[in-house]
Order: C-alpha cells, then structure tokens, then sequence
C-alpha cells in the first residue's frame, strides 16, 4: 500500500509550493487506494504559530484534500524521540558533544582563514574523558566518514554525495534535550508507515542526513521523490508578489479549490496536452514519475483562465453557494438562472462574478459622466418615456424576449436607430455604458424596478 504525508512546519501559512506537494502526494495515495496522512512538524516552539497550524487545516478543508486519520502533531511526541535518542546513545551509533559555543565559533574561524568548509570536526565522537564542566551536550550522530550516500530518486534519478563532502556529525538532540528536524522527520515517516516521500528538492539536501538516521535505527528507507520549485516568469524564486501567498488569499481572490488544484497539477506535470483535469482525472493520471526535472513557471494568465472555465461551467446552483461569501443570496431569486447564465461567461473569478451581480441588482446612485455625455442626445429623454410607457401598458412582461420586442416596438414607431434607445436605457438600468444585455437586464430586474430606475435617470438627467 503507497502511504505518503504532507508535513508542513506551522511557522507561516501554508503558501502555493507547499499546496503543490501536498496535492501530488495526496493523488498519488488515492491512485494507488492508499493513504494520505497529515503531519504537523511543530517542534520549533519559539517559531511555531498556533495560528498558522489552524490556517494550514483550514486550507485542506477548503480545498476537499481529506486526510486518513488524526493529525500527527509532533509536539505531542517528545517522549517518543527521547526514546529513539537514547537507544541510538546505547548502542554507541550517537554521542554526546561538550562542544562549547566559543568552541564551535574558534573552529569556524580557522575553517574559513583556512579556506575550508566550516563542519564540526568530530573532537567529541569517541571522547571518554571527563566531561568538561558547565556545557550542557548536543547528541550528534556518529555520521559515515567516507564512501558516498545515495538517494534513489523518482525525479531525478540516482543522486550521490560524498560524505565526507556534506556529512560532520550532525546534531540529533539540542542542549536543551529537544530533537532536531532530520531526527524527528525520520522517525515519524517510519512509524507513521509513510514509504513514498514526495516533497520539494529544496529538501534533497536534507534527504542523505535521514537516509543515517534510517539505517542508524534500523528503519526501512521510502521512495523519494523530489520535486522541482516553481518560478516566476523570469526564472527566479516565486515571491509573494508572483503568487508565493498564503493559500486562503485564493479563496478571498475568489478562486474555485477546482481551478486552484488544476492550476497547481499542471505546474511540473502534464498528460499529453490536456490542460483541463477533474480530481478524478488527476487520481487516475497522476504519477510522480511523470513529473518535470526542470522548475515550473507559475503563470497568473493560466490560473484566470482556468478559474474561468470553472465558472463558465458550474451549474447556478453552486454559483449561487459560492456566492453567499459576498453577501449575495440568490437561492430563492425568482431570475437566478437567467441572472447566473448572462454573467458566469464574464467573470474569472467568483469575486469578479459578485461585482458583476451587484451591479445589475443595486440600484445606481450616480452616472459615470462619459456614459451619459456619449448615450444622451436631445431626443434620449423622450425615447426613455416613451419606452416607459409601453412597459407601463404591458401586462406580460416574464422574460428577456418580452422586454426586447417591447424595444423593438420604440424603434419602429419613432423610426429611431437601435442605439438610441439602447445607450441612454443601459446608462439608466446600470449607471454606466458597459454590461450584459438589456433585455436580460430587465427580465432579471422586472418591471416596477425596470420602471423606477428609468424614472431615477430621466429626473436625474433632464
């Protein structure tokens, strides 16, 4: 059975890389009908944000990415290092440091006078002396001196390091007795069953220092899969200005968790050509395998269009419950349906699709002065009244061809061209020159406000 985690530290929100990670693992798991787990790595106690873990948990809610079983918070799992700490102490496989500070800061100076890498150089690994007083120990992990590491890599491939090259005995416990990360991340992937390891390659580094303390503790080793960052349009690392944001700022953009999840599948992975994928396409398709060598580009313009799509497609019902985060409520609109299908073409975003709303259903309070200056000529007023009129004598007015014939019907008796019945009414019905078709526009609003905001303009505009 394939199990893999998402393991994110809660010393910020979770951003868009991170969501990418936790996306390829879950679909990875649900293919395979395995296991996709969440773990909170929360040891670092003064960079931790209870806040931020919150954030994290709230973001797979929204986002339908359901886990198996509780969420491992690492916090709760002191006594269980301290255990794995001390049989590695046992068995001679880790020792203590007297190292102290001035030490350690000595050594690093003659390291780089001397042009050296700084590495601690191992004066403590078979010490069995007297301890020196007054220097509380870090554990360190007695780390191969020679010989290479090697990470199997479903991405890219056999990875090797020289030890001596980036391994010094390092720390598995600080002074304090609290572990460290390599420590802790090894043994809850062991314990926790995880056996496929998807992550960012920003981790590769770290990958040879767990792959020790596996086979230190005797653990089986999972199969790693490094994935390449993403990076803005110009190659370099994403900032929050290209969209390295907190994930819950796609729902406040108004981004559907269908667009976001697609968006993010095709970042660093691809079948044939397709570009659009449901979840249950993305199970059946996905393997990490497939996944690119070479760092994505993250593209806003490929997001809004995918978010579009998502909106051109969703049936009103569930734009109408997307809705209800921007104080629309549409569920018992008698025009919902002719409301959501003149708009849900026009907008990218759910928030756009609000705006869109609001501007057909509020009654304008002003006029954008180049709307009116353009749509209003000497005889507007009078084709305004004379337009009233006719909806004021009409009993039948339900639907968007009942209000065009009526349109229809000015035209012809004033012998008027269309626009001069269209510009002025567009700029009554909705203040400005822009929007969807008239006739839906009155369908939706009807006919006593139809009236009333013809009324509000020709007082306003005479």
């Amino acid at each position: 059975m394939v199990v893999t985690r998402f393991a994110p530290s809660p010393t910020g929100y979770l951003h868009i890389g991170g969501l990418r990670t936790a996306l390829f693992s879950y679909l990875w798991a649900k293919k395979n009908n395995g296991k996709f787990l969440l773990r909170i790595e929360d040891t670092d106690k003064a960079r931790n944000s209870h806040e931020a873990a919150e954030a994290i948990v709230q973001a797979f809610k929204w986002l339908g990415l359901e886990h198996e079983g509780e969420i491992l918070y690492q916090s709760d799992r002191d006594e269980i290092y301290a255990k794995y700490i001390k049989q590695l102490l046992d068995e001679g496989k880790a020792y203590k440091c007297y190292m102290s500070k001035e030490e350690l800061s000595e050594l690093r100076e003659t390291q780089m006078a001397n042009k050296e890498r700084t590495m601690y150089d191992g004066r403590y690994r078979d010490f069995d002396g007297t301890p020196p007083e007054g220097v509380e120990p870090v554990i360190r992990i007695k780390a191969p001196l020679s010989g290479e590491i090697i990470v199997r890599d479903g991405v890219k491939g056999n990875v090797s390091f020289q030890a001596k090259d980036i391994l010094d005995d390092f720390v598995i416990a600080r002074a304090d007795g609290s572990p460290t990360y390599n420590l802790v991340v090894a043994i809850d992937d062991a314990l926790m069953g995880v056996n496929e390891v998807i992550r960012g390659d920003d981790h590769l580094s770290n990958t040879p220092k767990q792959i020790v303390v596996y086979e230190a503790l005797g653990f089986e080793l999972p199969k790693f899969y490094h994935v390449p960052m993403i990076h803005n349009s110009e190659g370099k690392k994403l900032s929050k200005r290209d969209g390295a944001t907190d994930v819950m700022a796609y729902k406040e953009m108004g981004y559907t968790p269908e667009a976001l999840l697609n968006f993010l599948v095709r970042l660093g992975w691809s079948y044939g050509d397709q570009e659009i994928f449901s979840m249950e396409e993305m199970q059946e398709l996905f393997n990490p395998k497939d996944i690119n060598k070479s760092a994505s580009i993250y593209n806003t313009d490929k997001l809004d269009w995918l978010s579009a799509h998502y909106i051109k497609n969703a049936s009103n019902s569930a734009l109408a419950e997307l809705l209800t985060e921007y104080d629309l409520v549409l569920t018992s609109h008698d025009k919902k349906e002719i409301l959501l299908d003149i708009l849900k073409d026009r907008a990218k975003t759910v928030k756009e699709l609000a705006v869109l709303v609001k501007e057909i259903l509020a009654t304008p309070t002003s006029y954008d002065e180049k709307a009116v200056k353009k749509a209003f000529k000497e005889d507007s007023i009078a084709v305004l009244n004379a337009f009233s009129a006719e909806i004021s004598a009409s009993e039948e007015l339900h639907l968007p061809v009942d209000y065009h014939a009526l349109m229809e019907k000015v035209v012809h008796d004033m012998e008027i061209g269309f626009g001069k019945i269209g510009n002025p009414l567009r700029v009554a019905l909705l203040g400005k020159m822009s929007g969807p078709g008239l006739d839906s526009v009155m369908a939706i609003l009807g006919k006593k406000e139809t009236l009333l905001r013809i009324s509000n303009a020709v007082t306003a505009l005479s």
